[in-house]
C-alpha cells in the first residue's frame, strides 16, 4: 500500500515488532509494580497545589535520580495529591525500563514479618533490595510495632545507596518518632533517607476535595 520495496517492507515490520515488544514490556513492568491505579503526571493539576514545585516534579520524571540511587520523600496532609504524583513518577520509571514496586508501609511491614516467621526473610529482602524504585505509601498513618519498625529500617538500610526509595508521608520529620517508636531508630532512618534526597512539599488544600468540587460544578446545570 505504501509502495515499499522488500528491504523497506521488512525494515518497517521489524520496527513495528520492536515497538510492540517495548509496549508489552512496559505493560509487564506496570503490572509487576502493583500500582493501586495507573496515573500519569499529565492528569495532575499542579495549579491545585501551588506550593508544589512543578519543575522539580518534571525533572524527577526524567528518572535520573533513580539511576543515581537517590530518594524522594513527599510530605503533606491527606488529600494533597502525594500518591497521584508518586504514581506518575513510578509510571515514568516503568516507561524508561526500570523495575518498580509499590506498597504501603503497613503492607510492607506485614510482608516482612510474615517472611521472618516463615524463615524466608532473606529472600524477600533480596528481592526488594534489587528493585530499582521502591515506593512506600502511607508512612505515618499507623504506628509500627517495635519489630515492624526494625524490619523496615533494615530494608531501607539495605537499599541505602543501592536503590532509589520514594516515601509518602502525612507527617513532618519531627513527628516520625510517633511511627517508629524511638528517637534513636528514627534518627538513624532519617540519616540514611535524607543523605541523597529530593523533598516534595505538598502542603495546601485537599487536592481530592478540589477535584470533587470541580466535577460537581461541571455537572451543575
Amino acid at each position: 500500500a505504501e509502495g515499499l520495496d522488500h528491504v523497506q517492507f521488512l525494515t518497517r515490520l521489524v520496527e513495528l515488532e520492536l515497538i510492540d515488544r517495548e509496549r508489552r514490556m512496559v505493560e509487564r513492568r506496570i503490572k509487576a509494580a502493583k500500582f493501586p491505579a495507573t496515573k500519569s503526571l499529565d492528569s495532575f493539576d499542579f495549579k491545585a497545589i501551588p506550593k508544589l514545585n512543578k519543575m522539580q516534579v518534571l525533572e524527577l520524571a526524567r528518572c535520573d535520580w533513580i539511576e543515581r540511587r537517590e530518594n524522594v520523600i513527599a510530605l503533606g496532609p491527606s488529600g494533597t495529591g502525594k500518591t497521584h504524583v508518586t504514581l506518575g513518577l513510578g509510571l515514568a520509571a516503568c516507561q524508561k525500563g526500570m523495575t518498580v514496586s509499590f506498597t504501603t508501609a503497613a503492607a510492607l511491614v506485614n510482608e516482612l514479618m510474615e517472611a521472618r516467621d516463615e524463615r524466608r526473610l532473606l529472600r524477600v529482602q533480596k528481592q526488594m533490595a534489587n528493585v530499582k524504585l521502591l515506593i512506600i505509601d502511607e508512612l505515618g498513618f499507623v504506628p509500627l510495632s517495635k519489630t515492624g519498625a526494625e524490619l523496615l529500617f533494615e530494608l531501607i538500610s539495605q537499599r541505602y545507596e543501592r536503590g532509589a526509595t520514594l516515601i509518602i508521608s502525612n507527617l513532618p520529620f519531627d513527628e516520625w518518632t510517633e511511627t517508629f517508636g524511638t528517637e534513636r531508630l528514627t534518627g538513624a532512618l532519617l540519616d540514611r533517607l535524607t543523605h541523597h534526597v529530593n523533598i516534595l512539599e505538598m502542603n495546601g488544600e485537599s487536592y481530592r476535595l478540589a477535584q470533587s468540587q470541580a466535577r460537581k460544578a461541571t455537572k451543575t446545570p
